[in-house]
């Protein structure tokens, strides 16, 4: 293992091994009754649970171990070729550049729905009073306490829906490098769009066509599997982040960029 960790670039490396510590961590602290998915992870910025950090802290958490081991697999095959090309300063800026990127379209249509909700509910119900439950309550209780609040409440039951949508928007955290990782992906199919990869070990496409096929699909399921729980739009706006920036330094930066 150590050997294999000698020959993976530096950033790469260290990235890679954050992840698996941050991973690690987490079924850790799960043991102990901390869920770090929903602390690390990043809320919407107008969600009551969302605090500065998880800006950053968001892209070294994922859901379980085959989120971590794809993610990981194409960064470090992806990424530790585009680290040595580029050399660490400029490599390590694109990475998060690229999760940012991701992060920051994930909260477009997230942060309108909660505001729109919030709009709807503030006549008739104390979301002060809401938000404090969300942002007080353990992740295993906070569903408890939001129901027996929400049944003193003389509210009609079309509400409930909105309220309940609310709870869920608010409570629901983006976790994972899959942004960043998109970011890899375009950058190597703009630089190498004819490179072939082995699709299930025995068909040969393009990277042109595999990465474009694959953020075509991102981009339709954004708008039509919003209940997937997938975070579709953070996978879009690292591919995007990623290609601007490509063709921004191949443009500025001919003789040394590959």
């Amino acid at each position: 293992m150590f050997s294999f960790l000698n020959n993976i670039p530096q950033v790469t490396k260290n990235i890679l091994i954050l992840n698996i510590l941050f991973f690690v961590l987490k079924y850790f602290f799960q043991s102990k009754g901390i869920d770090l998915d929903s602390l690390l992870g990043a809320h919407y910025i107008n969600s009551p649970l969302f605090q500065p950090y998880q800006v950053v802290t968001h892209f070294f958490m994922h859901a379980d171990f085959f989120h971590i081991f794809f993610n990981m697999w194409l960064f470090v095959m992806l990424g530790g070729f585009l680290e040595r090309l580029w050399g660490p300063k400029r490599f390590f800026i694109f990475y998060i550049a690229s999760a940012l990127g991701a992060f920051a379209l994930y909260n477009i249509i997230g942060f309108y729905q909660i505001n729109e909700l919030k709009s709807q509910l503030t006549s008739v119900v104390d979301m002060e009073y809401i938000n404090h439950i969300l942002r007080s309550s353990s992740t295993g209780n906070v569903i408890n306490d939001l129901n027996e609040y929400v049944r003193t409440l003389p509210i009609e039951p079309s509400l409930f829906q909105q309220l309940e949508n609310y709870i869920s928007l608010s409570l629901t955290p983006m976790i994972g490098a899959s942004g960043a990782v998109f970011g890899v992906m375009a950058a190597f199919a703009i630089l190498f769009p004819n490179t072939e990869f082995m699709l299930y070990f025995a068909i040969p496409v393009k990277a042109k066509y595999l990465v474009g096929a694959y953020f075509v699909f991102e981009l339709y399921q954004s708008f039509n599997a919003p209940g997937d729980n997938v975070a579709h739009l953070a996978h879009v706006g690292g591919a995007i982040v990623g290609a601007i920036l490509i063709l921004i330094w191949r443009k500025n930066d001919k003789k040394n960029f590959y």
